[in-house]
């Protein structure tokens, strides 16, 4: 899908200077990364490492005509042909146009939060539905505050399905996600010591990635891991139709069988892997 500079520009309440117009077909934020300058909005974003806007330059000279900024250039007659689109904020300006994008699409989206095993959880359901659905999946790890929203831009209107991965390391980041991503389903793959120095408890880390299940239709938590299951809001544990329970795992030199019970009846299937870590991760 192509969105209008004008059009983009409406979306996340910006103020437009220059009036040339463009069609948007990618988002960048890492100027190592362009590849199709003319159908390219760079976002400028500031962190504690690096700010964006000193690459504007840079960009402007590779072909790059459209910016989103917080900061005009001092320069600014320096850009002809250049749209500047002005925002207080270009990260909620792109996770507010992300959104917008992921709002035209009504399929399922599946959601998967966790300390561990995101990507290959991701990596396995991608391999499992794509021989008969078209699914748009996250790139590698993008899980976080930027990657979320470059992940739902890849998303058209040929896709039968989305896997987005959600990652947090700080208190009150799943909310941004969750109102991008808006699940239908959401699954947690387990709770670990990942960025636990910026929660006070590991309950405090349970309940922040179980936001993510807040508005889905479906959750999937792992009923025999006893720590979720306890933290677990009444609301999210009656959103859970489906979860195997695992009766035995048996490993036998570089393969691993695993017996499990599914809606009342057995079923079983071996991976190539015997570390438990995989063994989790084929379940979910």
């Amino acid at each position: 899908m192509q969105y209008r500079i004008s059009d983009i520009a409406h979306i996340i309440g910006a103020e437009r200077k220059g009036s040339e117009d463009a069609l948007i077909n990618w988002l960048l934020i890492d100027s190592r990364s362009l590849c199709f300058p003319k159908e390219t909005l760079f976002f400028a974003i500031r962190t504690n490492r690096n700010d964006g806007h000193k690459y504007i330059g840079e960009l402007q000279k590779r072909g790059v005509r459209n910016f989103v900024v917080s900061t005009l250039p001092s320069d600014i007659d320096a850009y002809p042909q250049s749209n500047f689109l002005l925002v207080h904020d270009t990260l909620q300006a792109m996770q507010q146009l992300a959104a917008h994008h992921r709002e035209q699409f009504d399929i399922p989206v599946i959601a998967i939060t966790g300390s561990n095993g995101k990507t290959t959880v991701k990596e396995w359901l991608y391999q499992l539905l794509s021989p008969d659905f078209n699914v748009c999946r996250s790139p590698r790890s993008y899980n976080s505050q930027v990657g979320v929203p470059l992940s739902l831009w890849l998303l058209n209107p040929h896709n039968d399905v989305a896997i987005i991965e959600a990652g947090i390391s700080n208190p009150n980041e799943m909310d941004n996600l969750n109102r991008m991503i808006r699940p239908t389903i959401s699954v947690i793959t387990n709770i670990g010591e990942a960025h636990q120095e910026n929660f006070f408890t590991k309950e405090g880390k349970c309940d922040e990635k179980l936001k993510l299940m807040r508005n889905c239709d479906t959750a999937g938590i792992n009923l025999q891991d006893e720590f979720i299951t306890k933290v677990a809001r009444q609301e999210v544990k009656d959103k859970v139709k489906y979860w195997p329970m695992v009766r035995n795992v048996e490993k036998k030199g570089t393969s691993a069988t695993i017996t499990f019970n599914l809606n009342g009846k057995q079923g079983q299937y071996t991976i190539p892997f015997i570390d438990n870590a995989a063994i989790e991760n084929s379940v979910t």
